[in-house]
């Protein structure tokens, strides 16, 4: 191995790092009593003006983040990349694992064909619908989701790309699925991972409070994703770990530093008696042994 190849390990290496302290101590940062005090309320119109200046901000806060490192942030960061240095020795053996059940079964193109939901156009899309549909209908949580989830998903795809470009690492289907660092490819980290968890986060926390089966639909979701871009050979796991924390701590710095907290008054009581009303039925139980009736009966009120 030349020199150069020595000083380009290295430097690989060290953005690897701080991609990982980066996103283990925004985490940690957003479950900081610190973190989730009640921020000054942003309307969303105000968010939408100043939508790039917020992303500025974001990005100062998200590669100073290792600066400002204290021991709590050791709870998350030291397991998430003690797991990521876990992954990459192994990467090669979980990769052969796949290639040895072949690749053109149909469980590649499903994965392949799923994994598309966490596009940037997809997750663009998903943000987009929710901004919309807050306009048209005047729904100011739906309206900030929309903004929030583009601000995060924006972040998210900065920080990925430069991490991209720092590490060079090959794609799995490329020499073998070596998975060597700066040798050319985009592998590291998982971009749609990134995508989807920053939307999914968002999006968890702005209607999951006091509803769990929406946040483990949400954060499912996001990691059904990120598992298809492993299981359809686009990455290597540990590329969908650190895309995966990366996401998540985005979209959880942006949810707490720009969420209105107005929102939150009266909202859930809202919410719950629109799903309760026109979304989700009434459900009463049929029985009659005689008439061999064994069912429910749905009833929806508008």
């Amino acid at each position: 191995m030349t020199v150069k190849h020595v000083l380009a390990s290295i430097i690989s290496q060290l953005f690897l790092c701080l991609g990982l302290i980066c996103a283990s101590s925004l985490i940690a940062r957003s479950q900081s009593p610190i973190a989730t005090a009640s921020p000054s309320p942003t309307p969303a119109n105000q968010l939408e003006k100043n939508f790039f200046r917020n992303v500025l901000s974001d990005q100062k806060a998200i590669w100073t983040a290792p600066f400002h490192l204290n021991k709590s942030d050791a709870a998350w960061a030291l397991p998430l990349t003690g797991a990521t240095i876990a992954l990459i020795a192994t990467d090669r053996q979980t990769e052969a694992e796949l290639v040895e059940n072949g690749t053109d079964l149909p469980r590649f193109r499903i994965s392949r064909n799923f994994s598309e939901l966490g596009s940037f156009y997809s997750t663009g899309a998903i943000a987009a619908g929710f901004y919309l549909t807050g306009r048209f209908t005047h729904n100011a949580r739906a309206r900030e989701t929309g903004v929030l989830a583009a601000e995060a998903l924006l972040n998210g795809a900065i920080v990925g790309g430069a991490l991209k470009l720092a590490s060079q690492r090959e794609r799995p289907v490329a020499d073998d699925g070596s998975g060597e660092f700066w040798d050319g490819g985009s592998s590291f980290p998982s971009g749609h991972s990134i995508a989807a968890w920053t939307v999914a986060t968002v999006i968890a926390q702005e209607y999951g409070k006091g509803r769990p089966a929406l946040k483990i639909g949400a954060y499912g979701l996001a990691a059904a994703v990120s598992i298809s871009r492993y299981t359809g050979q686009k990455h290597f796991l540990s590329d969908v770990l650190v895309g995966s924390a990366i996401g998540y701590g985005v979209g959880r710095y942006v949810y707490d530093r720009h969420h209105d907290p107005a929102l939150d008054h009266d909202e859930p009581a809202k919410v719950n008696k629109l799903l309760r009303s026109r979304l989700f039925p009434q459900v009463m139980p049929e029985y009659s042994p005689h008439a061999g009736v064994y069912g429910a009966a749905l009833a929806w009120s508008f």
